[in-house]
């Protein structure tokens, strides 16, 4: 259905059609028509801060990413709707049905995104984890979300000042440096500079105004050198083009409050770009040798980062020439790909293939990082961290000793090298060597450095070591490394404690340990039972001050009566909605050997669930007891190979969940549950309840959760139990 606009609108259309004609290789006119009604539609009578119609923010942004960013036909049919799902009354079922599931999938993605700036961090994390894995399903998601904010940063002003600073401060620090990531130079320069406007308008509006009145005296001077350089190369039979560059307005800024200088102060104002039409990467280096013999060479500011390309694939020839009247200016060479390619960054790659997989292997170099980052991140704290550290480093180029490259951060340090080659190297490093001389292991790295590891078997990570390293995955697996190491010996001093208190017919609660075991300066259970297996504290001589003296509270009673209860009742819950999806009821649970209608009973000593590989065991009565087949009381091989067992199955579903129980035990610290829902969200699965019992610095959490079979909640509770602070994970009938 076509929707009554006006010419002036019709106009617009029109505008995007000869755009997309013009920068796109293959153009669907009736998708991106289609898309532009339906925007018309959803939006018709919506207004804009600034009052104009809302409409013409979406058609922007098709606009800017036409011109900045050209993809196809998909994407600018996805930027013209990317606000319908979240402001009018349409559903991902409507763009479906209309335009196609790849173009709903988009818009889905960049609704989920939207408004990801919020103050508390464990849902900022949650935001930006939001917005990466979206990405990572869809790299277009992102880069229309960067066409979307460069316009609302084009039109901040109509916006009151405190929004204005909040939507800049984020653009600053996350989209900037996002949009360096994925190689859009030019974007990212936008986004500096129109951040800074807003953060620092007396500062912007001074330089910019320094800048203009500079404008003719640096043109003038770069064309003194333009000139010659450029027939010059045309002489010597290359194709080039050769650029003026000014330094962009952040740049500046960040140099003078770093340096501590005034903008007089700054003399690399002036830079050069020769741009070269050629295949040839000897080339580029061929145009350097040329304009050195013409314009001394600055050598320490030379940085080759065509044969070392940066981490977003950008490449050039970095350096500084001295040019008339013994001014520096800064110089870069490379070719015109690699132009489109520091401009464009990971868009440039729909200039150059019809089509663009989801899997495309140039398109997944850039987003390596992201489904590293997902994956390894326990906690929002952890994923804050490491999107931090992603965005914010410079890099530098180490080697091992067979000469293979490695990319690190700026500031890294062996344990970080070591990391990155291997976990079990990191974990057992004990020393390094770099440049065959041995060094401290908080050494800084510097480019070129050729770097051993020097391993022991004996050696386990410290916690000094998180002082000594900048990058998130070698924080991480130090952490993990000393959380089971402490998880371990935890489990070590609870054994050895329930060992001594088995034969004196007392409850010991977790109450009586803290307060007896204070008087030897330990704090909470975690702690008692850490020193315990450590030989800090003397078991027996803590057994000795309260054998005498205790008494069963009425809190333990309540405690004893209680958990039976929780069993009983998930026991009941689970074998009773076992199948949540089912629509017909069923008079069997399980099905006895083929057959139905048998009288049967669950083995309270195992108590299976839906999901656990069960038998049957006939008694003299008749009756199949169901147990686990990993029961002790029928592990037995010849009892398994009697004539008394028989198979049994569940009666349900093949793909269907079932609910299963997790009984979880660890310190009761701030945030814990924040990481446990963390965790179990990251296996798509549904949280049925939750509960978290806490006393004297310890919780007890019981969790059901809707598993596909016992394979999958075997891996949740290992994830889990790598949680920071958490002891102890089994089901809730082990």
């Amino acid at each position: 259905m076509l929707a009554q606009i006006d010419k002036e609108h019709y106009r617009k259309l029109h505008d995007i059609l000869g755009l997309a004609r013009k920068n796109l290789k293959n153009v669907d006119e009736s998708l991106i028509q289609r898309a532009f009604f339906m925007c018309y539609r959803a939006h018709e009578g919506e207004k804009r801060a600034s009052g104009e119609p809302y409409f013409c923010h979406p058609v922007e942004v098709a606009t800017i990413l036409l011109n900045e960013l050209p993809l196809d036909g998909v994407s600018v049919a996805a930027a013209l709707l990317h606000d319908v799902i979240e402001d009018s009354g349409y559903t991902f079922e409507d763009i479906s049905a209309e335009l196609g599931v790849e173009v709903a999938e988009i818009v889905e993605g960049l609704t989920k995104i939207s408004g990801i700036m919020i103050n508390r961090e464990t849902t900022q994390a949650e935001g930006f984890r939001k917005m990466l894995l979206s990405m990572v399903k869809d790299i277009r998601v992102i880069l229309i979300k960067f066409c979307d904010r460069l316009h609302n940063m084009r039109t901040l002003e109509s916006l009151p000042e405190h929004r204005r600073l909040k939507i800049a401060l984020e653009t600053r620090d996350i989209y900037a440096p996002l949009a360096h990531r994925f190689g859009l130079g030019k974007m990212k320069m936008e986004f500096e500079n129109l951040a800074l406007r807003y953060i620092d308008p007396e500062m912007f509006a001074i330089l910019q105004k320094k800048v203009q009145l500079t404008r003719v005296e640096r043109e003038n001077y770069l064309s003194r050198m333009i000139a010659p350089i450029s027939d010059d190369l045309q002489k010597q039979g290359f194709s080039v083009e050769v650029q003026g560059r000014a330094k962009h307005l952040f740049s500046i800024y960040n140099k003078m409050r770093s340096k501590n200088k005034t903008y007089e102060d700054i003399h690399d104002l002036y830079g050069l770009r020769v741009i070269i039409d050629t295949e040839r990467i000897a080339d580029c280096f061929a145009v350097y040798g040329f304009i050195t013999q013409k314009y001394p060479p600055v050598p320490q500011h030379f940085k080759d980062y065509i044969s070392i390309p940066k981490h977003n694939g950008y490449q050039s020839l970095h350096s500084a020439i001295i040019g008339p009247r013994g001014t520096m200016v800064e110089l870069q060479i490379r070719t015109k790909r690699m132009h489109e390619f520091a401009e464009l960054g990971v868009a440039a790659h729909w200039r150059y293939k019809e089509k663009i997989s989801r899997d495309d292997a140039n398109i997944d170099s850039f987003l390596r990082w992201a489904r590293e980052l997902i994956k390894d991140a326990d906690s929002a704290a952890a994923f804050m961290e490491g999107f931090k550290l992603n965005l914010y480093h410079d890099e530098i180029y180490v080697f091992t000793p067979k000469g293979d490259m490695k990319t690190m951060p700026s500031g890294a340090t062996p344990i970080d090298f070591a990391y990155g080659i291997h976990t079990e190297i990191g974990n057992q490093c004990i020393g390094a060597k770099v440049n065959g001389r041995i060094v401290r292991l908080n050494a800084e790295l510097k480019s070129g450095d050729r770097v051993e590891i020097i391993t022991s078997k004996n050696q386990s990570p410290k916690q000094d070591w998180l002082k000594m390293v900048v990058t998130h995955r070698a924080r991480l697996k130090i952490r993990s490394s000393i959380n089971e190491e402490r998880r371990l010996q935890i489990e070590k001093g609870r054994g050895m404690w329930e060992k001594m208190v088995s034969g004196t017919k007392k409850l010991f609660s977790d109450n009586d340990i803290v307060r007896y075991a204070r008087r030897y300066g330990v704090k909470t259970p975690a702690d008692f039972f850490s020193a315990l297996a450590s030989q800090q504290i003397n078991g027996a001589e803590v057994m000795e001050r309260v054998a005498g003296t205790h008494k069963d509270t009425a809190e333990q009673q309540h405690a004893l009566r209680e958990e039976p209860a929780r069993v009983d009742e998930y026991l009941k819950t689970a074998r009773k909605d076992h199948d949540p999806e089912a629509a017909v009821s069923r008079k069997d649970e399980v099905v006895i050997a083929g057959m139905s209608n048998i009288a049967y009973a669950y083995a309270k000593c195992c108590q299976p669930v839906p999901g656990d590989d069960v038998l049957g065991f006939v008694t003299a009565e008749g009756v199949v007891k169901i147990h686990r087949k990993n029961c002790v009381n029928v592990s037995n091989e010849n009892l398994q190979k009697s004539e008394r067992v028989v198979s049994v199955s569940w009666n349900r579903k093949i793909d269907a969940e079932f609910l299963a129980g997790i009984r979880i035990v660890g310190e009761d610290r701030i945030g814990i549950t924040n990481q446990i829902t963390l965790v179990i969200s990251k296996f798509d699965t549904n949280i049925r309840s939750i509960s978290l019992h806490a006393r004297d610095g310890m919780f007890v959490g019981t969790l059901m959760v809707y598993v596909r079979n016992a394979e999958k909640l075997t891996f949740l509770m290992d994830k889990l139990k790598k949680v920071a602070g958490i002891f102890t994970v089994e089901r809730l009938i082990s």
